[in-house]
């Protein structure tokens, strides 16, 4: 599965990853930095990407959800430090080796 990991997310979460079982890339690594979710989901969808991690939890309210390229994972932690998003990385994990067709999902702190 190939995901990019928002520019909001901190570049270290990538390490969380067990070696091997994804593709994981940073908006940084895809020098795209700066570039609006409009256009970022254009580039989702070029760049043959399954699913965006984010921790933007207006962005599905913001866009057609049902026009999506890929899954969106939404990391809901109250703060987004990278000690908040690696305590989330066994749900991250589940969801993501169960993902069918293109939606929303909500992962928070206080479970799925």
């Amino acid at each position: 599965m190939k995901i990019l990991l928002d520019e909001n997310i901190d570049i270290r979460f990538k390490s969380a990853f067990p070696a091997g079982t994804h593709e994981v890339f940073t908006v940084r690594e895809m020098k795209w930095n700066g570039v609006k979710n409009g256009a970022l989901l254009k580039l989702l969808q070029e760049h043959k990407f399954d699913c965006w991690l984010i921790v933007d939890k207006n962005l599905p309210y913001q866009q057609n959800v049902s026009l999506l390229p890929c899954t969106i994972v939404v990391l809901d932690v109250f703060r987004n430090t990278l000690r908040s998003l690696t305590a989330l990385m066994p749900n991250v994990l589940a969801v993501l080796n169960n993902i069918e067709g293109r939606k929303v999902i909500v992962i928070s702190e206080n479970g799925l």
